[in-house]
């Protein structure tokens, strides 16, 4: 394949990489010119590009608009490498849920972010951000610190060079203090988070180890500053991630 071929058809994957990630939490159907407003792409390329994505499936038209199609789900649905994770993970996020009637999430780290793979809503706990297939900064929750205590030092290093973004005016922002915290939380077993990722939320969270003792998940449960006290929760929390990491 020629050089000039190459660069195009590198450059036709990551147009349909951006159309198909151009799509938010909320979003039905998305127009032409909103798909190219989002994507900084010409409206005749968002046409031509969003033809051979409903072609595949992975669109589907709305009048004159597109939305996400089902063959992404089922694809998702197979390409979830955690799987067998999400699967083991729910009869414990379950009665977590159930004791506390509390919000319980499983997530995985990828680069500097957290990516939840499951969230069992509880009745009682805020509306929060996180959702399946969400991201959020690790630094900035118990799921993510739980992890980040347990992996290697190199992996800790990266998250914080990449820069400790506030997200809540509790954030920690300060390399020193959340080396601190790290270290603590390696020590306990359980990390906390006080109103870090949102005002009026606090959480406590704890990993899921493998046989070398590195992290392969975290689980937490979430809910309101008011009516959830983290170090009442905690062993619980604790105690369904020992059970856990020795079921995987």
């Amino acid at each position: 394949m020629r050089a000039a071929e190459r660069n195009d058809d590198g450059m036709t994957a990551t147009r349909l990489v951006a159309l198909l990630t151009a799509f938010e939490p909320g979003d039905n159907a998305l127009g032409v010119s909103e798909l190219a407003r989002r994507t900084s792409l010409a409206k005749s390329s968002v046409h031509r590009l969003t033809g051979h994505l409903v072609a595949a499936g992975f669109l589907e038209r709305e009048g004159t608009s597109v939305r996400l199609g089902l063959k992404l789900f089922e694809i998702g649905q197979l390409a979830v490498r955690q799987r067998g994770l999400v699967d083991a993970a729910r009869p414990y996020l379950a009665d977590l849920r159930e004791a506390t009637r509390n919000t319980a999430h499983l997530a995985v780290l990828e680069g500097t972010e957290v990516v939840y793979l499951d969230i069992v809503r509880g009745p009682d706990a805020p509306s929060l951000p996180s959702r399946i297939g969400g991201r959020f900064p690790a630094h900035a929750t118990g799921v993510g610190k739980a992890i980040l205590a347990f992996s290697p030092e190199s992996v800790q290093e990266e998250v914080i060079a990449a820069g400790l973004p506030r997200i809540s005016p509790r954030t920690v922002t300060a390399p020193g203090l959340l080396r601190r915290q790290l270290a603590k939380i390696r020590k306990d077993g359980v990390a906390y988070e006080r109103e870090e990722s949102g005002v009026g939320v606090v959480c406590a969270a704890s990993p899921l180890l493998d046989g070398t003792g590195l992290p392969l998940a975290a689980i937490s449960l979430s809910g309101w500053s008011n009516r959830m006290r983290t170090e009442r929760i905690a062993p619980a929390v604790r105690t369904a991630a020992l059970a856990l990491s020795r079921t995987l």
